[in-house]
């Protein structure tokens, strides 16, 4: 059996396509913490199980999806993005091999617009798991790392992620981001040196465009490589007031 699960908070506006590109699934779950939007009952309209837990970060609580459903695979979605019928399909076909994780990629829509470089493809995400043989590092709260038993696979199609639809929401989200790369490197005991400042989001805006080949997407990669650059900056001057905020 597999559950498609759905993580939400508030997502009112992408649910019900959600749920609807997962129909192909033996059940969707829509894991909700506690939404006040209305999320939870346009996700019991479109017939998904909601169930509800509160959030601390994103390894526990998938983690807890893991240990609310019965399915023997879940097939974790996040409320943005859209599976497609030949992805269903290969999921489908994998299901009886020996692997007990899979890796998706996906195609990744920023400002609307399909991004092919600057690291945002092919962008593979383990969301398919063998229940008994998963777990997210509690070590992890964001970006979350998958600790599988056994063998892991790629397929070959991707997810649709439609992924920072406004600059705002983009740079939101990167400040987020960043603190809490700061947060880790300090934790971690890296120190900042005053060329860092320089070299290090040059070498960033290099690894983005041109290793990673944001050059691909034209002016849209350019920019991108560079908002990146930025945030890299950003999260060396944060680093650097957390040491002087402790000296």
């Amino acid at each position: 059996m597999l559950a498609g699960v759905i993580l939400t908070y508030n997502e009112a506006a992408q649910i019900a396509a959600c749920i609807d590109s997962l129909r192909w699934a033996d059940e969707v779950v829509v894991f909700d913490s506690f939404s006040t939007d209305g999320t939870v009952e346009i996700a019991r309209q479109a017939g998904a199980r909601v169930l509800q837990h509160p959030f601390a970060n994103y390894a526990q609580q998938r983690n807890a999806a893991l240990d609310a459903v019965e399915a023997d695979w879940v097939f974790f979605v996040d409320a943005d993005e859209r599976a497609t019928p030949e992805l269903a399909a290969e999921v489908r076909s994998v299901l009886a091999r020996e692997e007990n994780g899979w890796w998706v990629p996906r195609h990744n829509y920023i400002f609307g617009r399909l991004t092919k470089g600057a690291g945002w493809y092919p962008d593979y995400q383990m969301r398919l798991l063998r229940r008994g043989a998963a777990r997210y590092d509690p070590a992890r709260p964001v970006h979350e790392l998958v600790i599988l038993e056994g063998k892991a696979g790629h397929l070959s199609h991707p997810l649709i992620h439609y992924n920072y639809a406004t600059l705002a929401e983009f740079m939101a989200k990167q400040a987020r981001y960043t603190e809490y790369e700061a947060r880790r490197f300090y934790q971690q005991g890296v120190r900042p040196k005053p060329h860092h400042y320089l070299s290090q989001p040059l070498r960033h805006f290099y690894w983005r465009f041109i290793t990673l080949r944001g050059y691909r997407d034209g002016l849209h990669g350019l920019r991108l490589s560079l908002l990146m650059a930025y945030y890299n900056l950003e999260m060396y001057r944060r680093l650097g007031q957390l040491w002087r905020a402790s000296a």
